[in-house]
């Protein structure tokens, strides 16, 4: 049985409140139309700089008489007014045809100018000049609750606009090379397939974020790579086409350090990567690192996990002489290795 509130009146009280006046409803239509005006004028100035990216890969078997051609999709946005277009790299890696569409309908080939899948960022390239572009904004400056509108071209359906908020700063995703991206953007803005590469966009229209990810089967639960990535990264890309990061060549895992050897070695970390295997002819080969040596320290910095370790092998130190920490059966030891040039394919 569903219990009703009662409600007790006195004689001798003061008259019970009146509805809402027209003044509070003017409010809130008020709020209810900053809001639109707000989207509406970031969907005009960004969306003519929203492309609908087509891709073909090419694959061929032994059993096959003709290459097999597998199709994509993806979107992406113009950040340069002669035609650079800033995208996913899991959109456009390893692909043999890649044709974009404006917002116009105009169509164009494109060609690949540089893709760094270890923050699932690509540039590529259509022919012309004076196209509208999108401005880039800092990501930095993005707090948790804030607006922000994606727009790109999901399941093909063209300059799809969604909106929400930032749910969260500060989140890792793990990139298809085995490589953590920091800082990535969590946002509510609905995205679908299709909408990897396009723009996520605060109310002053700035891009701040590269649509990237979806948890599934959850709702509401997308990722952004943030502009200030990308502005990191655009200048090696159309440079040499890629990003220069150091490697040592070794397989290895997160694991506990015994506390007996924390303590005698008075060692800042509990916590250490074990070497688990080795790539013939690498660095770590060439130190004489050997299978289960766990790795303490890099150049002096504290290398708790394996994303520690990538995080520390910059550019900087390719073909530079430096110093790993490591226990080896319970001694510690002091090696010298000389990172080389990682690569992906």
């Amino acid at each position: 049985m569903r219990i009703r509130p009662q409600f007790i009146s006195d004689p001798h009280s003061s008259p019970s409140p009146q509805p809402a006046d027209d003044a509070d409803d003017s409010r809130d239509e008020g709020l209810l139309d900053a809001y639109s005006r707000a989207v509406t004028h970031v969907v005009e100035t960004v969306s003519p700089a929203v492309v609908n990216i087509e891709v073909k890969r090419l694959r061929l078997r032994a059993d096959m008489q003709r290459p097999l051609e597998v199709s994509g999709s993806g979107s992406g946005f113009l950040f340069t007014p002669d035609g650079y277009i800033l995208t996913n790299s899991h959109v456009v890696h390893n692909t043999d045809v890649i044709e974009v569409t404006l917002s116009d309908g105009q169509p164009h080939r494109a060609e690949l100018i540089g893709d760094d899948p270890d923050t699932d960022l690509a540039i590529i390239r259509i022919p012309g000049s004076n196209f509208t572009h999108v401005e880039l904004g800092n990501s930095a400056a993005l707090k948790a609750g804030q607006l922000v509108i994606a727009i790109g071209n999901p399941l093909g359906f063209q300059c799809t606009v969604t909106a929400g908020v930032v749910s969260a700063l500060g989140r890792s995703l793990r990139a298809k090379t085995g490589r953590l991206i920091d800082n990535v953007i969590q946002t509510d803005a609905a995205l679908n397939p299709g909408n990897s590469g396009g723009p996520l966009v605060n109310s002053q229209g700035q891009v701040v974020g590269v649509n990237t990810a979806v948890i599934q089967p959850a709702q509401g639960i997308c990722f952004a790579m943030p502009i200030n990535t990308a502005k990191r990264i655009i200048g090696p890309l159309m440079q040499m086409g890629r990003v220069r990061r150091a490697r040592i060549g070794i397989a290895g895992q997160t694991v506990p350090l015994p506390q007996r050897l924390v303590r005698e070695y008075d060692l800042t970390v509990d916590t250490g990567v074990l070497v688990t295997g080795l790539e013939t002819g690498s660095p770590a080969q060439a130190a004489t690192l050997r299978e289960r040596d766990i790795i303490v320290t890099f150049n002096g910095e504290p290398v708790c996990a394996v994303d520690d370790l990538h995080r520390l092998l910059t550019a900087d130190y390719i073909g530079v002489r430096s110093l790993l920490t490591l226990l080896r059966r319970g001694q510690r030891l002091e090696l010298t290795i000389v990172p080389s040039e990682s690569s992906f394919e």
